[in-house]
């Protein structure tokens, strides 16, 4: 795995954008967050980065197999823990009626190879510094 830097630029209002390499990430905060909701907030980057995850391995899963992806769909559901807060994030996989029996269980172990779930279940440590 290749590891990079990314900078961060502060914009107007609630906005701040990632450049990462030749990608430009741009986020912003909803409305009732005082942001213009132009853009995702940083949160919802985060949990679109943990179902889009997931639907790459799947999508490689059926590519490498030469199963068909067509009627495949991730739902991702957030359930609240006991304070209130984020406590499960549900990944369901929704298979069409004739996708092969053989590979239901394989095409699920796939979903749970998404890097970046791994990366939170054994979350690395931040050092944040000032210069």
């Amino acid at each position: 795995m290749e590891l990079q830097g990314m900078k961060v630029i502060l914009g107007e209002g609630m906005k701040v954008d990632v450049l990462d390499g030749a990608f430009t990430i741009r986020t912003d905060q909803p409305l009732g967050a005082g942001g213009e909701g132009t853009a995702p907030s940083p949160y919802q980057l985060f949990l679109a980065s943990i179902a889009s995850c997931a639907g790459f391995f799947v999508k490689r899963y059926c590519q490498t197999r030469g199963l068909s992806e067509e009627g495949i769909m991730l739902r991702q559901e957030l359930l609240p823990n006991e304070t209130g807060r984020l406590g499960t994030i549900r990944i369901v996989l929704e298979l069409p009626p004739d996708f092969p029996e053989e590979h239901r269980a394989p095409v699920r172990r796939a979903a749970e190879s998404c890097a970046v779930k791994k990366t939170i279940a054994s979350p690395p440590v931040f050092d944040i510094v000032c210069e």
